[in-house]
């Protein structure tokens, strides 16, 4: 027997490998001891083992990078947090009106066979106008905690973190990714392309440490991602791609080409994205949909939203404080990020409050009360028309009522 084979001795058989040029097969082996081995094995060495997380670090540091939960709606015009949680597009001053939207990829997408069944969409509707104070991005904030948590050593600029994504455009040309630290006031970018028109393109990039970064131990703001369709010459003044520098209002990248805003009616597709500890990227980390959208709440919780739900009772208690005013105590688990502000749409008779056989109709919902992150309460701005000590429910009365709070960065 050579020195690369092996005796495997079982209870009924013994069954010799070569272990330089095949594997064994059976994984139930058990109660293998050196006396019942002829031959030295050979050294195994882990050098060529590649995609290993590292040990003992948080993975993705990004919530909601599959685009899943899209808590707000699927499409908007407007700027802000409209739809994809967690996601921020700025949009504006292009000379047209920009869509945010969620959208599903289809079954011949690389993303989707990836196991990515939606992305976000920044789109235009016909050529837009290079304006100096132009501006179209996506925007991910991370709390400054998780980043200090996440076994990143920050100040090393031998260590790195790595941005991985999917990305499609309908006019191809070299795109930016900018990082902030919020803390100590210190940004950094790098560039990015597609490999062609309308071609998804698995995107990597690295992010090293600095010595001047600072991360606290809180909820704030720790770093902000910005993936740029689009920024006016007001925003960009050639800064220098992959060194950490001192943030400057007018100088986020170098000059942007207009080609994709100018082409027509571009699109600019993002999803997969995947922030973690090392210098190369690994598989995405797939959580649940149920799984994302508790994430998700600690920045933005619905308690109901007719649009989704239907109109009906919103499921919490409700009482009259004094005549005019209802008020509805709410918990929420898990905790929010900060204590939330209110969310909730306003409009004629939105709201109805069933009391003592009877009902009287409101317009909003929107007054907190003694709120914080475990919970609080809230309560109508304008009149309940009840009696103090009165007991009732809140119901959803139109399509387009919503009750909801905020905790975002």
């Amino acid at each position: 027997m050579s020195q690369t084979e092996v005796q495997i001795i079982k209870a009924d058989s013994v069954v010799t490998a070569d272990i330089a040029n095949s594997a064994v097969t059976d994984a139930k082996i058990s109660a293998l001891t050196s006396s019942k081995l002829s031959g030295a094995l050979p050294a195994i060495s882990g050098a060529s083992l590649t995609n290993l997380p590292a040990s003992g670090k948080v993975h993705n540091l990004v919530i909601n990078g599959s685009m899943q939960v899209a808590q707000r709606g699927t499409s908007s015009t407007s700027s802000g947090y409209h739809t994809v949680d967690r996601f921020e597009p700025k949009i504006g001053n292009v000379g047209v009106t920009p869509t945010q939207s969620q959208q599903s990829t289809s079954t011949s997408d690389t993303p989707y066979q990836n196991g990515f069944s939606k992305f976000l969409r920044i789109s235009i509707p016909s050529a837009g106008t290079a304006n100096t104070n132009a501006e179209l991005q996506i925007r991910h904030k991370i709390e400054s905690q998780d980043i200090l948590n996440s076994g990143w050593n920050y100040k090393s600029s031998s260590s790195f973190l790595t941005l991985s994504f999917w990305f499609r455009c309908s006019t191809n040309q070299t795109f930016y990714v900018y990082f902030y630290n919020n803390n100590s006031g210190k940004a950094l970018v790098l560039e990015f392309t597609a490999s062609g028109n309308n071609t998804w393109t698995k995107v990597t990039k690295q992010l090293k440490g600095d010595s001047t970064l600072v991360f606290n131990a809180d909820n704030s703001e720790g770093l902000a991602i910005s993936f740029y369709a689009y920024h006016g010459t007001a925003y960009t003044n050639n800064r220098a791609l992959n060194t950490w520098g001192g943030y400057s209002g007018t100088n986020f990248s170098p000059d942007m080409a207009t080609t994709w805003l100018t082409a027509g009616a571009s699109t600019f597709d993002i999803t997969g994205v995947q922030l973690e500890v090392g210098d190369s990227a690994t598989d995405f980390e797939h959580r649940s949909f149920g799984q994302e959208l508790l994430l998700c709440q600690r920045y933005y919780r619905v308690l109901r939203d007719s649009g989704e739900d239907g109109i009906g009772y919103l499921g919490l208690m409700s009482y009259n404080y004094d005549v005019n005013s209802v008020t509805t105590q709410v918990n929420f688990i898990p905790e929010m990020r900060a204590t939330p502000t209110a969310d909730s749409t306003v409009g004629t008779n939105y709201y109805r409050y069933y009391r003592n056989s009877g009902y009287v109709d409101i317009n909003s919902m929107s007054v907190l009360n003694g709120m914080g992150r475990k919970g609080g309460a809230f309560n109508n701005a304008d009149s309940g028309n009840g009696t103090a000590g009165q007991a009732g429910g809140i119901v959803l009365n139109n399509s387009s009522a919503k009750i909801a709070f905020s905790a975002e960065l």
